[in-house]
């Protein structure tokens, strides 16, 4: 397997020898893509903050983004991390948009920042939203979060070599199998500590009446066994709480559950937001199912690509 690291600063492009394996990290979302490497720097090589870094797997831009930190070590070995264009997406803002789609949202901010966009899916939901002093990153999400609560379905934002793109988690299905001759080394966790609510309080602060429409759903079944796990979320005008609560209590009432594999064999398709199949006997349940990558963390040298993988989805969820 062919690999190669470039670095541009100015005019000149320079392909350091990298030391051990490079790592690329993908989360699905909140994080930008990660790319660290170590080098042992020499009076040629001269980089610096900023300078653009592109990452090439067999013949293929994998990663492209700009370093954003360097250190040493006591044996002179240096140290780069850089990130792709969600990087930026961290950045605080206030927006006050109506009827835009996520997409319409993300390229929205993407003319703002100078970021470059790829695909962005049309996602089929339109919103109204006013976010003050909040991270690019939240604003996207709420309304990727809202999307989901009204249509059911999810979608995924990613930087692709360089292209901001917005995509359907169903047109990201990989042919690859987790079976336990890949996945040897795995830790499934079952929690109520993230994620799960079992009482819904969504509120809409009404101008006209000067009072807040609270509509609250929740479930004393599991209330009682767990205690009050509330999630509170406000909502614009002419949306329909009711619909809006009950949904959230369809999805987030129950534990959580997720599969962590360390070193399965690598392929550099898989990212966060993909799914992929995955069959293992695992105590209390088997797993036969399409499950969706959380995070990835690709470890690439010469010849050997591993991978570590965070996954959930139906199978460890429902």
């Amino acid at each position: 397997m062919e690999v190669h690291l470039y670095i541009q600063n100015g005019q000149t492009v320079f392909e350091p020898v990298v030391q051990g394996s490079t790592t690329w990290e993908m989360q699905r979302k909140g994080q930008p893509g990660k790319c660290s490497f170590t080098i042992i720097p020499d009076d040629r090589l001269k980089i610096e903050e900023g300078n653009a870094i592109r990452f090439d797997v067999a013949g293929k831009t994998v990663f492209f983004g700009f370093i954003f930190e360097r250190s040493w070590n006591s044996d002179g070995q240096m140290k780069v991390t850089a990130y792709d264009q969600l990087r930026y997406l961290k950045n605080t803002d206030s927006y006050n948009y109506s009827n835009l789609s996520t997409g319409e949202v993300i390229l929205m901010i993407a003319r703002d920042y100078k970021l470059q966009t790829g695909t962005l899916i049309e996602t089929g939901h339109k919103l109204s939203r006013n976010r003050q002093d909040k991270t690019l990153f939240d604003i996207i999400l709420d309304s990727l979060d809202l999307t989901l609560i009204h249509t059911g379905k999810m979608f995924v934002l990613y930087d692709d070599a360089g292209k901001l793109v917005l995509n359907d988690v169903e047109n990201m299905k990989l042919n690859i199998m987790i079976d336990g001759s890949t996945a040897q080394d795995y830790d499934y966790k079952i929690s109520i500590d993230s994620d799960t609510y079992n009482q819904i309080k969504v509120y809409y602060d009404n101008n006209e009446t000067k009072k807040r429409d609270i509509y609250m759903v929740k479930d004393t079944g599991t209330i009682n066994k767990w205690g009050i796990l509330q999630k509170d979320e406000s909502i614009e005008k002419g949306v329909n709480g009711q619909a809006v609560a009950e949904r959230y209590l369809s999805l987030y009432n129950r534990p959580s559950r997720s599969l962590s594999i360390k070193g399965t064999f690598g392929d550099i398709r898989v990212r966060a937001g993909c799914l992929i199949p995955v069959f293992l006997d695992i105590k209390e349940m088997e797993l036969k199912n399409y499950l969706l990558v959380e995070s990835v963390t690709h470890k690439i040298d010469e010849g050997i690509h591993t991978m570590d993988l965070t996954l959930r989805g139906v199978g460890i969820n429902g």
